[in-house]
């Protein structure tokens, strides 16, 4: 019980501080590394599944990032961006804050239905998947959109005004 009490706090401590740290990283331009970096720091969690306690089958690995897939499309359609000065801004949206404590909320919810069927390593490990496929989805989807306005941008006026 202890355990499943830390990884909430923590996981709600790690939703304010996204929260925090995408306020802030509004106020400078985007780049590919800014988008790319996130889902590469974290894949290093992946060495988990070195443990038989955290291993888990391969069909819950399937359900995990289908449903983090699926998460993430709330986080791609408030995800845009804006030219500002020749320069290329994630707009900050208000709905980020409440979608990233919705999804919290329904983690947590999945989290204490799945700990009674499950082990607490199985779940961390499903849930480690679930926010990898979330993560890495939607920043794909913003490396796509970032790299459509750049390629926008990076055209001459001339060209530019025939979009």
């Amino acid at each position: 019980m202890f355990w499943a009490v830390a990884s909430t706090v923590i996981a709600m401590i790690m939703a304010i501080t996204m929260i925090f740290y995408r306020l802030k990283a509004a106020k400078k331009p985007a780049t590919v590394k800014k988008i790319i970096l996130p889902p590469v720091f974290m894949s290093t969690g992946a060495f988990m599944f070195l443990f038989p306690t955290f291993q888990v089958s391969f069909m819950q690995v399937v359900e995990a990032i289908v449903v983090g897939m699926i998460f993430s499309l709330f986080l791609i359609k408030t995800s845009n961006f804006e030219i500002k000065d020749k320069e290329i801004y994630l707009i900050p949206s208000k709905a980020f804050a409440f979608i990233l404590f919705g999804l919290l909320g329904v983690r947590i919810i999945a989290k204490l239905i799945i700990n009674s069927q499950i082990s607490l390593g199985e779940t961390s490990g499903m849930f480690f998947l679930l926010a990898f496929g979330m993560i890495g989805t939607w920043r794909l989807a913003m490396l796509y959109k970032f790299k459509k306005i750049e390629k926008n941008l990076k055209k001459t006026p001339r060209q530019a005004r025939r979009l």
